[in-house]
């Protein structure tokens, strides 16, 4: 199959599930708006309506084209595509970097359809992901397919900080009952020098941080090997990282102070130190929270 016509064959795809869903009204918007929405030439829209036509799915009425019948997937194509799964970590991550690159921010109103096209996952993956969020009071349902990044406030900053407290307490705990064999022991070694080159090469590259300390934090919950504290850490680093955005002041100070939080900890893992380890995190934890406490405040119209 060529490129041009598996790019057709995705994007009739792409039609069908968002009239399954209703997210494209009847009469269809016109040509152009549709090659905008869907990042591609009028060229490849003509093509797709051709195809939805011939089907008995649109009719066209003068210039516009009218949804005759509900279309099901018979209707579409057979197109190689990423698993559930990868889309869904596809899309986790590309989430994480619009936060982190400040491109979302409290406050904003964006639609899954848009992002479910930067991202190259189905409309489908971004809206679970999307009502994950909601879950944790962190989006808000606008109207159908539109949503919108909330803000929070104290009292959320301190109820996320008790659950990282609670959860990354007993991941140390599980940690330090690794067997010596266990590839996390090489892993928290990396984990430490990929600390010690990123403070040692700060300069312009602390909003790299973001990464680095999603990943510390990851490798910490996977001790424990529960598929709950894993998938934890994706709804905490967007939220914790929410923070850094609000307040760009003193980011390259905030970033250094916690690698050198995290550079504590992992060296008291490798000397197999509960006590220390854990000391060490609940200290990372209170400054970290201590400092999106004071961006909250220095921000008070963010709240929801």
């Amino acid at each position: 199959m060529s490129r041009s016509q598996n790019l057709r064959h995705n994007v009739v795809n792409q039609f069908i599930d968002e009239m399954v869903c209703g997210h494209i009204p009847s009469p269809l918007p016109s040509q152009s708006s549709l090659a905008e929405m869907y990042n591609v030439s009028r060229t490849t829209v003509r093509h797709v309506l051709s195809h939805l036509r011939e089907c008995g799915v649109l009719t066209q009425v003068g210039n516009d084209h009218v949804i005759t019948r509900k279309p099901d997937h018979n209707d579409g194509f057979a197109c190689p595509a990423a698993s559930i799964s990868e889309q869904d970590k596809v899309f986790e991550q590309f989430f994480f970097t619009m936060i982190n690159q400040r491109q979302l921010l409290p406050g904003e109103t964006f639609s899954e359809l848009q992002l479910a096209r930067a991202a190259g996952v189905s409309s489908i993956t971004a809206r679970k992901y999307l009502l994950k969020l909601w879950c944790y009071n962190l989006t808000q349902s606008e109207k159908r397919g539109q949503w919108r990044i909330k803000h929070f406030d104290q009292s959320y900053a301190e109820q996320l900080f008790e659950l990282r407290e609670m959860l990354e307490t007993r991941s140390i705990q599980r940690f330090l009952t690794l067997p010596d064999n266990d590839p996390r022991w090489f892993q928290v070694k990396t984990m430490l020098e990929r600390h010690r080159m990123l403070r040692d090469n700060i300069g312009s590259n602390f909003h790299t941080f973001s990464q680095l300390d999603r990943e510390f934090h990851a490798l910490l919950l996977s001790a424990t090997d529960n598929i709950f504290f894993n998938q934890s850490i994706d709804i905490i680093s967007v939220i914790f990282h929410f923070h850094y955005q609000w307040d760009e002041n003193d980011r390259r100070q905030r970033n250094i102070i916690a690698i050198d939080e995290h550079m504590t900890i992992l060296s008291a893992l490798v000397c197999r130190s509960y006590v220390d380890a854990t000391l060490a995190l609940r200290n990372h934890l209170n400054s970290a929270k201590q400092a999106m406490i004071r961006s909250i405040k220095k921000n008070k119209r963010y709240v929801y």
